[in-house]
């Protein structure tokens, strides 16, 4: 099952890392599901950060730093991955 937890405000083209807008709880070891019309990919969040400080979790509102696997882009879905 899968639960939108967010969407995806910038992207940074010269490092592996995107920002998150969350609407949810996100930690670290989540796996996430990004979507979008291009973009259609699932992977375990395995480096946060909040505000340039690593964290283990961020929080409904927050703008979270997250190390991401493809490309992403601007409006993009982030869904939850839930058993």
């Amino acid at each position: 099952m899968e639960e939108k937890i967010g969407e995806v405000t910038h992207y940074f083209g010269h490092i592996p890392a995107g920002i998150f807008k969350l609407a949810g709880t996100l930690k670290r070891g989540d796996k996430v599901h990004v979507k979008g019309a291009t973009t259609d990919f699932t992977q375990e969040i395995t480096s946060m950060q909040v505000d340039h400080k690593n964290v283990e979790e961020g929080k409904k509102g927050d703008e979270v730093g997250v190390e991401i696997d493809q490309k992403v882009r601007d409006g993009d879905e982030v869904f939850l991955v839930t058993q």
